[in-house]
């Protein structure tokens, strides 16, 4: 039986419905990320290879 993948949105998307909203995963230990304006386009990653995107966005923004 497959395992369903449970979507998370993002807080930053201005609201549970909004249209520009960047959505998060786990499935069979990768990280997956969507938009919610295309939800078959899936990117799929490692988590640790996601944490290093996410510390160097944070790093270079502030």
């Amino acid at each position: 039986m497959a395992q369903e993948i449970v979507w998370q949105k993002s807080s930053y998307s201005g609201g549970q419905d909004g249209p520009d909203c960047l959505e998060l995963a786990t499935h069979e230990g990768a990280a997956l990320l969507r938009e919610s304006d295309a939800p078959g386009d899936v990117l799929r990653t490692r988590p640790e290879a996601l944490a290093g995107l996410i510390r160097r966005v944070r790093q270079i923004s502030r």
